[in-house]
């Protein structure tokens, strides 16, 4: 029997119940050669590989996976392929110009259509549905920010509708909407079944997958693996780290891989990796789900597009109507653990699942009495400077992508086409955007680490709390604006 992979998610749980076993592939238990090793099978990784092999197919690729392909935010996320970035424009203009800025706004435009694109001429059946994202102020601080977002669009080549509160209502009918904004740059689809979709057309275009085989090392030229040959049946681990000696009752097995080239896409596993420690912080994000809802329910609830939904308060919430009449429903406030830590455990918080559910029915009265039937989280990736990068070192031959701050269905599949164009000696539009090979600071050492991301968190729940007692921007929000990039 396999680790009950379905459990990660309702987007898993739902990919099962199609008929995909999520059985673990084989692992790695013999030396190879390859031309690219890619470490990390969710999205990054798969859509890395997917491009490599449209512009050489000759190349040898081998995908390495400590799990299985989607066990990440791959097969945990929210179902948002958007064109949010997490840096905004004026920061890429500042740094990099206006023309740079409104280069990288036009690939995130042009990424949502290209992943809907791809699914839909490989035949991957992801319930996409180009509905856009609707964000509603509910209060006149968060007005004043859908204002200021509408306003700021158009000079960078995004189309930002600012609502009226009846134009809002008629998009998401929340309480007390008082307006709101829409962008049409978005689509909800169901993310597993991409990201397990991606996977086998990967394979049938002679892609190697490896998985329960996990990365210790990487060095030029080569990768060292780590696979548990007696212990197929293993339950998920994903909170070992790597490098690290065996558990009792395990028999590591230890192969190298020899390559020309090594792409890191693993996100919020990357301090795991020897050398890595401070990179990017893993920083978790949970999701409930409600059972599917009857037809009065959702006219009173809107979305009849399938919109994926938000509101302009500090600490992040975000929604979207499934394909099959669920509303999925998550957000930030779990906490930061020590020392990056990442264990399956901290998946599940009872107290932020608690809140996202009383939050839910705040905004929709109408689901008082609907049962919640999945809870799930995952971490997502934070570099320092909170800006997602991608870039090739060719003196040794190491290529990363990464950091996406949570915005990482879309982005992650610019990171894939644009690694794909630096492997294979392309100089694109692509390797000329403003991420390509930025590189952030690493984060402070334990305990400012944890005691500055722990206080971010709180702050913005703090901040919003602030703004329902005065009517006014928060003043902590300010303050702390700096730490959170």
């Amino acid at each position: 029997m396999s680790p009950p992979y379905r459990r990660l998610s309702l987007w898993l749980d739902q990919v099962a119940d199609d008929g995909d076993a999520l059985t673990p592939r084989a692992g790695l238990t013999a030396a190879t050669d390859a031309d690219v090793v890619v470490v990390g099978g969710g999205l990054t990784g798969l859509w890395t590989a997917y491009y490599l092999t449209e512009n050489d197919p000759g190349l040898d690729v081998l995908v390495v996976e400590q799990e299985i392909a989607g066990f990440g935010a791959s097969g945990r996320n929210g179902g948002w392929c958007s064109a949010l970035y997490p840096v905004p424009a004026a920061t890429l203009a500042a740094e990099h110009g206006d023309a740079a800025a409104r280069a990288m706004r036009a690939a995130m435009r042009d990424t949502v259509v290209e992943v809907a694109g791809v699914a839909a001429a490989e035949g991957i059946a992801c319930d996409v549905a180009y509905g856009g994202t609707v964000v509603v102020a509910r209060s006149a601080p968060q007005l004043r920010r859908a204002r200021a977002e509408a306003a700021e669009g158009p000079r960078w080549g995004d189309e930002a509708e600012l609502l009226d509160a009846d134009g809002a209502r008629a998009r998401l009918a929340a309480t007390d909407v008082r307006g709101g904004t829409y962008v049409p740059d978005c689509a909800a689809l169901q993310p597993a079944r991409l990201v397990r979709g991606l996977a086998r057309v990967l394979e049938e275009r002679g892609v190697r997958i490896v998985e329960r085989s996990r990365v210790v090392g990487i060095e030029p030229g080569r990768v060292l693996v780590e696979h548990d040959e007696h212990d197929e049946h293993r339950e998920p681990d994903e909170h070992r780290k790597h490098g690290e000696g065996a558990r009792p009752g395990r028999t590591p097995a230890l192969t190298a891989v020899r390559c020309r080239h090594v792409v890191r896409a693993t996100e919020a596993w990357t301090p795991q990796l020897p050398g890595s420690r401070r990179a990017v912080v893993p920083v978790y994000s949970l999701m409930v789900a409600t059972e599917p809802l009857g037809d009065d329910v959702w006219d009173a609830i809107g979305l009849r597009e399938r919109e994926t939904f938000s509101d302009h308060r500090h600490l992040i919430v975000y929604g979207q109507r499934t394909a099959d009449g669920r509303l999925a429903f998550g957000g930030r406030g779990a906490p930061y653990h020590w020392r990056s830590a990442v264990r399956s455990q901290y998946d599940r918080a009872p107290g932020v699942f608690t809140a996202l559910e009383q939050t839910l029915r705040e905004l929709f009265p109408v689901l008082a009495d609907a049962r919640v039937t999945h809870r799930w989280g995952g971490p997502l990736a934070i570099a320092r400077d909170w800006h997602a990068s991608v870039g090739l070192d060719r003196r040794t031959g190491l290529a990363w992508a990464g950091g996406y701050v949570g915005d990482g269905l879309s982005t992650t599949n610019l990171a894939g086409r644009t690694l794909a164009d630096l492997l294979t000696d392309r100089d694109t539009e692509l390797t000329r955007l403003p991420w390509v090979g930025h590189r952030s600071r690493a984060w402070e050492p334990e305990p400012l680490r944890w005691l500055g991301i722990n206080a971010g968190l709180r702050a913005m729940t703090l901040a919003d709390r602030e703004e329902e007692l005065t009517g006014r921007p928060s003043v902590l929000e300010r303050l702390v604006r700096p730490l959170l990039g």
